[in-house]
């Protein structure tokens, strides 16, 4: 969903379907657009992590670590 541009499968659709009813689909569709918005607005104005996670000891994947390598 929050790849440009927006699309989600019937098969992405059915399988989220078998795991949630229809106000908590609208929910998960809701949270994942509003972060989607947030990290688009981050990214336009360079807003630059502040070092949170490293601070509670949380290991990110490389593509999400704020500087593109591994988080420590």
């Amino acid at each position: 969903m929050s790849t440009t541009p927006a699309e989600v499968s019937d098969e992405v659709f059915e399988a989220a379907r078998r795991h949630f009813d229809e106000p908590q689909l609208v929910e998960l569709v809701a949270t994942i657009a509003m972060e989607n918005y947030r990290a688009r607005f981050n990214r336009a104005f360079d807003v630059e992590s502040q070092g949170l996670c490293e601070l509670k000891g949380v290991h990110l994947p490389p593509q999400l670590a704020p500087s593109g390598g591994v988080s420590t």
